[in-house]
């Protein structure tokens, strides 16, 4: 096997084993994600004398929906892309390399990474702060005869511990957009560097071999 055959080779082994990474950890966040959504929806308890916002009470469930629904699809593109890569990672044998489905899939498994990193976390922050929203809102106020007036110019303390929960969560999520944002960068800036090092290696044996061919040349002419 030339060098540049062995480097193809490698390069093949590492993407499938890249996308079976990712594939593993796409399953298990879902799965992690989507089961505490669930168990979020069915455990909350809606007080009936309180009367909710209605936009509140449409918001939490269509977050919890589109959660489940994302988590879900990305779990269902794991679960029928990683047996088959699982299958060609375990065969000891160089070429099985391109019986693997990654290459093809590539932009489904990047679509599931991307559904549950990504969109799937958001969606999982913006559910925490709308479940807290429905939990402490109809908090009230114990009623106190001498501040009556006071108390009711001023928030309820399930109001304050939504308000708090919401303010903590939102410098949360601008963080992780910035990191999410500077993290494929610098992904995308390896790599090009990556590219760009196996690119100056070929031309550096291209022109080896170039040099080799013309100090030795193949032909030869007799008289």
């Amino acid at each position: 096997m030339s060098l540049n055959e062995h480097s193809m080779q490698a390069l093949s082994w590492r993407k499938l084993y890249l996308s079976r990474a990712k594939l593993k950890a796409s399953s298990r966040t879902s799965a992690l994600l989507s089961g505490f959504a669930m168990v979020a929806m069915v455990e909350v308890q809606l007080e009936r004398s309180h009367d909710y916002p209605q936009g509140l009470l449409i918001a939490f469930s269509a977050c919890t929906t589109v959660l489940v629904a994302v988590h879900l699809f990305a779990l269902m593109i794991s679960t029928c892309i990683l047996p088959n890569i699982e299958a060609v990672s375990n065969v000891h044998n160089l070429n099985s390399v391109h019986e693997s489905p990654h290459e093809r899939m590539h932009r489904h498994i990047e679509l599931a990474w991307a559904f549950s990193t990504v969109i799937g976390t958001l969606l999982f922050l913006a559910e925490v702060v709308l479940l807290c929203w429905v939990k402490f809102l109809p908090l009230k106020r114990n009623p106190v005869v001498n501040n009556s007036k006071n108390n009711s110019s001023s928030i309820t303390p399930g109001e304050a511990a939504a308000i708090t929960s919401t303010s903590i969560m939102v410098p949360f999520g601008l963080i992780f957009i910035i990191f999410a944002v500077h993290f494929y960068r610098s992904l995308v800036s390896h790599k090009t560097e990556r590219v760009e090092r196996e690119l100056d290696v070929l031309a550096q044996l291209q022109d080896q071999l170039d040099r080799g061919d013309t100090l030795h040349p193949t032909g030869s002419h007799f008289g």
